[in-house]
């Protein structure tokens, strides 16, 4: 993550990367919610919700650190 980062500072500032991992985000909570509301069982297993959680977190602290990098 702290490469991300560091390649951010070093570039002009462009907002770009933040509207990437922004709409990455928005994206996974479209897909997230079609699934939650198509399947009544979903995510199904303790390893599957885990893995639901990873990827949410990481999504949401890639978005944090483009922003204050791009800020």
């Amino acid at each position: 993550m702290s490469a991300l980062v560091q390649i951010l500072a070093e570039a002009e500032k462009s907002k770009t990367p933040f509207f990437l991992v922004g709409g990455a985000l928005a994206a996974w909570a479209v897909i997230l919610a079609f699934f939650g509301l198509t399947r009544h069982e979903f995510p199904g297993t303790a390893t599957a919700a885990r893995g639901v959680m990873a990827i949410s977190a990481i999504l949401v602290v890639a978005a944090m650190a483009t922003a204050v990098a791009v800020s």
